[in-house]
């Protein structure tokens, strides 16, 4: 997967750098006349308050990582709370002492003020907590969103492939029943039939791996596959067949529509009076209207094999899984007639 461009690592640590620079130059900018207020002042003596300040902040900032990174994940998450506070008034302690010495060793000691002192690194120090809890926090939770979606597309791409691959064997099995029927019946109709299993098979092992085919490809392959039907059945079952399309280009998910096909077949043929399946497919703009209709007898007591019912319920997951709310799938039965109507918006 491919990363977006803020989570780079050069992009980060330029943030960062930015972040800081803004804030301890916030003091300058809010008050312009900072220098003004001190004409007096010598310019080594600025010079070394300033090297005093940098070194305040690079002290911060530096307790602000320890936290951040070593405190919150080692100290909070594992619940060592009594240890935490400790090693916050610790570096409370060692951030007081460090800013003191680099006020007598820049600045000096005539212009010490312990109780500005001590007021000033209080807030600055809970402030710097605050700001580098939250930001800890926020950034866990933000790696734990990504991990979650991380998982859950490969999750959805596993399954989509096992909804796939399931449905690929079951439309096998029905068409090598189909060339054993004819064979048995030693039909001259088994050398042209093979040639379009042999299609079939080419588009399911090297167009079935993409993401999406174009339609008119899917249309061919259920063209094949209902001419097999037609010939294993003859005039046994009448079936009518209608495929028109707007003349644009679409895409649709591979052995999408088959399963439709196959459940047709499966459950509209057999011991039923006059059997009947139609289907239809056309196309409006980017609207796909298919729909497949079968008569069935609702009284009839037949066996349904291990491998009854496999197609529908994962297509369905199929559906719901791309499509989402860009899809109606309605499946009634109806007196004699089994019908599903799909309505697919297409890419």
């Amino acid at each position: 997967m491919k990363s977006a461009w803020y989570t780079k690592k050069w992009v980060i640590v330029l943030a960062h750098v930015a972040v800081w620079t803004f804030l301890f130059c916030l003091p300058f900018i809010v008050r312009p006349s900072y220098q003004n207020n001190k004409p007096n002042s010598p310019e080594p003596a600025q010079a070394l308050f300033f090297i005093h300040y940098i070194l305040q902040d690079i002290i911060y900032i530096l307790f602000f990582y320890l936290n951040a990174y070593f405190f919150i994940p080692m100290l909070i998450y594992k619940k060592k709370h009594w240890l935490y506070g400790t090693c916050l008034l610790s570096s409370f302690a060692i951030i007081l002492l460090l800013t003191a010495l680099s006020h007598y060793s820049f600045i000096g000691a005539d212009r010490f003020n312990i109780r500005g002192h001590l007021l000033f690194n209080f807030f600055f120090f809970l402030f710097m907590v605050a700001a580098s809890t939250a930001y800890q926090l926020v950034r866990d939770r933000m790696m734990l969103d990504r991990i979650a979606k991380e998982k859950q597309t490969e999750n959805l791409k596993t399954e989509l492939s096992m909804l796939r691959s399931q449905v690929s064997p079951h439309f096998m099995f029905n068409v090598l029943n189909n060339m054993v029927a004819l064979a048995r019946k030693k039909s001259d109709l088994l050398e042209p039939s093979l040639i379009k299993l042999s299609s079939l098979m080419r588009y399911m092992l090297y167009e079935t791996d993409d993401q999406k085919v174009p339609l008119e490809k899917e249309i061919e392959y259920l063209q094949s596959y209902i001419d097999l039907q037609k010939q294993r059945f003859g005039n046994n079952v009448k079936i009518n067949t209608t495929f028109g399309s707007n003349g644009a280009y679409h895409e649709i998910e591979p052995m999408l529509l088959i399963p439709f096909v196959e459940n047709a077949f499966k459950h509209g043929t057999g011991i039923i009076n006059n059997p009947e399946i139609d289907v239809d497919l056309k196309t409006d703009k980017n609207m796909l209207n298919f729909s497949v209709r079968n008569k069935f007898n609702g009284s009839s007591s037949e066996t349904r094999d291990k491998t009854s019912g496999i197609g529908l319920p994962n297509v369905k997951r199929r559906l719901n899984l791309l499509y989402g709310k860009n899809h109606s799938l309605l499946v009634t039965q109806k007196d004699e007639w089994f019908v599903v109507s799909l309505q697919l918006y297409m890419h």
